[in-house]
């Protein structure tokens, strides 16, 4: 299996079973229509490609394995493992939950025309806020969560309950209301999952404005 894994992974590192190397194998089974696996191998090296080519393609797969794979593999020490291992876990993590929290606060604030920007570090610890929208000298509080597979809703629901008593403080405190905002891949996009909350941030900024 690891083997298999090792072949697998340099063949297609360098695209010994690409098109070029291997011609159309789609198409040309379907071409051949073969009843048999001996049907199938004739046609291809008759009519795709030579035998000699596939075992000059393994030969070259060999190479690529023995002697650049190896002096790369040689290369890396412990540290380059703890590193990446962190990097992956921390640094990229990170980097692709922000990249989604701004596509969809950067969605909200074209459809609302207002600027959203990102809340204090104090506000994210005392109220549990990560971006406002300020409404004259009161504030209005937002909240996003990202929701994928290993996120369920129920959870998020539970951990809102949890956090509505500082909601509530952040309310007291800056005039406006706490709004979650759920996210979620849509094709290659991120989108805002519960959009009937835009509207009620809507009629939010109009209540806030009337009590300025």
């Amino acid at each position: 299996m690891a083997k298999e894994w090792i072949l697998n992974s340099a063949m297609n590192r360098f695209q010994l079973n690409f098109k070029r190397n291997v011609g159309p194998t789609s198409e040309s089974i379907r071409k051949c229509s073969p009843k048999t696996i001996d049907n199938w191998r004739e046609y291809y090296f008759l009519h795709v490609k030579p035998k000699e080519h596939i075992i000059d393609l393994g030969k070259k797969l060999y190479v690529k394995i023995t002697e650049v794979i190896q002096s790369e593999v040689a290369e890396v020490t412990e540290q380059d493992c703890i590193d990446y291992m962190i990097q992956l876990v921390i640094d990229r993590t990170f980097d692709g939950y922000m990249t989604e929290i701004q596509t969809v606060y950067g969605q909200l604030q074209k459809i609302l025309n207002v600027k959203i920007e990102p809340a204090p570090d104090d506000w994210d610890r005392l109220f549990n806020v990560d971006f406002f929208i300020k409404v004259g000298e009161k504030y209005i509080g937002l909240q996003i969560k990202p929701v994928n597979s290993g996120i369920q809703l129920p959870e998020i629901f539970k951990e809102y309950n949890i956090q509505a008593e500082t909601h509530k403080k952040f309310t007291e405190v800056f005039g406006g209301k706490v709004f979650y905002l759920f996210s979620a891949k849509v094709g290659e996009k991120k989108e805002i999952q519960n959009r009937e909350v835009i509207n009620e941030i809507f009629e939010e900024i109009e209540r806030v404005k009337k009590i300025e």
